[in-house]
């Protein structure tokens, strides 16, 4: 009996976790979903085609980077459900305002192209996106359900 009860607490612990931090390593391709200090899941992620650096403006392939705000659900995308980061925020309009273009924006954390969820092995080892966070779909299921409207996300290179 003991041990039934441990492999019960070790399968739920992570479904009654607090994710207050999604963290988003860019050179590593890894997303985290954090609990205070501790690591609760951790996912290989695909990026836009040009990963490296700050999306300046809309087009440029490039995933932002820094501290953003995951704002909203979203279950009617082209793609399997997506959390929309809120980017573009007032610093990323003024430098698109001052070198003239526009930022771009409508970014997300979302699963695979609807109806191609079964190409996640391929598409996953590839950048793919025109700017977003990929997952598979079963890992989004998973994102969607540990992650709530208003968790920060910290994306970095």
């Amino acid at each position: 009996m003991k041990y039934i009860v441990l492999i019960l607490i070790t399968l739920t612990s992570s479904a009654f976790a607090e994710v207050d931090l999604v963290k988003v390593d860019k050179s590593e391709s890894r997303l985290y979903l954090i609990d205070g200090e501790k690591v609760v899941r951790e996912y290989h992620v695909a990026f836009g085609k040009n990963p490296k650096g700050h999306k300046q403006q809309e087009g440029d392939e490039r995933t932002p980077e820094g501290r953003y705000i995951l704002d909203y659900k979203k279950e009617d995308s082209s793609f399997y459900r997506a959390m929309h980061i809120s980017y573009p925020n007032t610093q990323d309009k003024d430098n698109a305002e001052r070198i003239g273009v526009s930022p771009g924006g409508f970014i997300m954390v979302h699963g695979q192209r609807n109806w191609l969820g079964w190409f996640a092995p391929i598409t996953q080892r590839f950048n793919w996106t025109n700017g977003c966070i990929a997952l598979t779909n079963r890992e989004m299921d998973e994102f969607m359900s540990l992650v709530k409207v208003g968790t920060p996300i910290e994306i970095q290179w």
